[in-house]
């Protein structure tokens, strides 16, 4: 298995049924996982969760998909669960817009799909996140969090991403 594949992002429009049927998808997928993580203490602090198939979605089959996946997830998540909490759904927000735009950008530069890529997408948003929400509550602190105790997700992100991404990399609607 290489390390490196070339890779087939997909730009899909609101008016293809396929946007919605995989936003579907992906935020099927972004509220399974964080109930399954929240199992374990501080499961959601450590596995950052919500962010998983954000990533995917963005990467893959464009910002429409992205933008769904990324604003659906956590809102659906917070209604339904109350997980993220109010206070911190806005900066679960941010940092999934950033993703959307993040792995939009890396996906459609480099066109490959690797480690790399996939690392270079998550220091974009979790940098520009952490920084936005210093801004935000004037936490440092709290803005390092998932530096700090977030790295086993970030690594999630990375290596599944990866391993799905790879998977999907020459499949075209």
């Amino acid at each position: 298995m290489t390390l490196n594949s070339p890779f087939y992002p997909l730009r899909l429009s609101l008016a293809n049924g396929r946007t919605y049927l995989f936003s579907i998808l992906f935020v099927v997928g972004n509220i399974v996982l964080p109930q399954m993580v929240h199992q374990v203490p501080k499961g959601g602090l450590i596995f950052l969760p919500i962010y998983f198939f954000t990533i995917i979605a963005a990467y893959k089959f464009g910002a429409k998909v992205g933008l769904l996946t990324a604003v659906l997830s956590p809102l659906i998540n917070h209604f339904l669960f109350g997980m993220p909490p109010a206070p911190v759904l806005p900066i679960i927000l941010i940092k999934s817009l950033l993703i959307v735009v993040a792995a939009g950008l890396v996906s459609s530069r480099f066109r490959q799909v690797s480690l790399f890529h996939l690392l270079l997408v998550v220091l974009i948003y979790q940098v520009a996140g952490s920084l936005i929400e210093w801004a935000m509550t004037g936490s440092f602190t709290a803005a390092s969090q998932d530096f700090t105790i977030g790295i086993p997700g970030m690594l999630l992100q990375i290596f599944g991403g990866w391993l799905i991404l790879k998977k999907l990399a020459t499949y075209e609607c």
